[in-house]
């Protein structure tokens, strides 16, 4: 009989999640779910996951947890947010109740670039500390690994401060992060009217900072990736553009991420899956051509459907499409304080499956394996397998499905990161 630190039991359902791989198509809608299910865990690993019946009489454990009227299943993966950034955007929240569109806000420097005013002018600590509140909120809600992008400096020394505060993230929060530098985001008021002479700048200036940082990083020392990512946009970066700061990243040794087709479709899926990229995502006016070439391709479908939700859209990213096409497809809170100021991926489930009419099935793995994949962290996160972290949600309802169903609040109970049980 083996000794764990942790055991969950007697749980109404084991929802694994478990995948060779991000899933793909009709794979979606298989949760893996176990009835009458338990975990085992040891030194922050899942050792075994199965029925009750089958692994009660294997183990003993340090603590046990009574899961009878509950359901289990693996903690969320964020794979798309911008959760390190001074000040707020209320005020255009206002604007657009009163009929701003984000593109119009944007175009008379808002957006983006107020938020960039704000966070050159925070100071790391200041900007740490509010971050840090932020992931407190997200682990509350059962988020457990989360990907974090830069692009709120846009000037070297700005940019390298948001990775500091991102390093200090990861080694100080429970959290697990995955860093992205995406210093094309928009172009500083310093540049304003010449977005080439600012993706030069990204090209020859910034970027190679960033890559000198991570080298040195506590993230290269664990083989965790460091990603690049581009706003491929009007008012942002063209295409040409795009490719460049991407070839750029890639030539540096960075995975590929590209904000793409939000409001505008010219090109940019077909470009991202050229250059191989681990995700494309918004995806809110991509073509019938571009999502079978989507379907066909290692890229993951990342729609960001709090976005459409926050910014009052009628029309949302065609996931149901995506996944027919046999895509596989994550989602994300794209947590930011402009359009989407939304730390809760409960939520993000509740909307893609109202809007995107994604089962919660699909929904649910949307938000842990493919999620985990779309970040480089599929093997070690995002399902409920032996041998991954142990990143686990006790959920209050008997069923899984009451995440997306019962929506508004918290669904979660407890929440183990790394089998530790977590006080939040």
């Amino acid at each position: 009989m083996e000794t764990v630190d942790l055991y969950l039991h007697n749980a109404e359902q084991v929802v694994t999640c478990a995948s060779h791989g991000p899933k793909r198509g009709p794979a979606m809608a298989d949760a893996g779910v176990i009835e009458r299910g338990a975990v085992a865990v040891k030194d922050g690993r899942i050792v075994a996951a199965g029925p009750a019946a089958q692994l009660d009489g294997t183990v003993t454990a340090e603590r046990v947890i009574d899961c009878t009227g509950r359901s289990v299943c693996p903690g969320f993966v964020d794979a798309h947010t911008h959760t390190v950034f001074g000040g707020d955007r209320a005020a255009e929240f206002e604007l657009r109740i009163k009929g701003a569109s984000y593109m119009e806000i944007m175009a008379a420097g808002g957006g983006i670039v107020s938020t960039v005013r704000h966070t050159r002018a925070a100071s790391v600590d200041e900007l740490a500390r509010s971050a840090a509140a932020r992931l407190d909120e997200m682990l509350a809600l059962g988020t457990t690994t989360v990907e974090i992008k830069t692009g709120y400096g846009l000037s070297a020394s700005d940019e390298l401060k948001m990775l500091q505060v991102i390093e200090g993230l990861d080694r100080d929060h429970p959290c697990d992060i995955v860093p992205t530098f995406l210093g094309a985001h928009a172009v500083p008021p310093e540049f304003e009217g010449d977005a080439e002479a600012y993706t030069r700048c990204v090209v020859e200036e910034i970027l190679p900072e960033a890559a000198a940082w991570y080298a040195s990083s506590r993230f290269a020392e664990r083989g965790v990736p460091m990603y690049v990512d581009v706003f491929c946009e009007d008012h942002a970066f063209d295409l040409d553009q795009s490719r460049r700061v991407l070839e750029a990243g890639i030539e540096a040794g960075f995975k590929t991420k590209i904000h793409v087709d939000q409001f505008n479709s010219f090109g940019g899926v077909a470009m991202a899956l050229e250059l191989g990229a681990a995700s494309v995502d918004h995806l809110d006016v991509t073509d019938r051509a571009e999502i079978e070439a989507l379907g066909e391709s290692g890229t993951i479908a990342v729609p960001l459907p709090a976005v459409n939700f926050n910014l009052g859209m009628t029309d949302y990213a065609d996931a149901r499409a995506m996944m027919d096409a046999g895509a596989a497809v994550a989602l994300a809170t794209d947590l930011n304080p402009g359009s989407a100021p939304c730390p809760s991926m409960p939520a993000v489930m509740a909307i893609a499956c109202r809007y995107q009419r994604l089962t919660p099935a699909e929904a649910l793995n949307a938000s842990t394996i493919n999620a985990a994949h779309a970040i480089g962290e599929g093997e070690e996160a995002g399902s409920i397998e032996a041998g991954k972290r142990a990143d686990i949600l006790v959920l209050k309802a008997a069923d899984y499905r009451h995440i997306p169903y019962f929506f508004g609040g918290n669904p979660v109970q407890t929440v183990i990161k790394r089998g530790r049980v977590m006080s939040l």
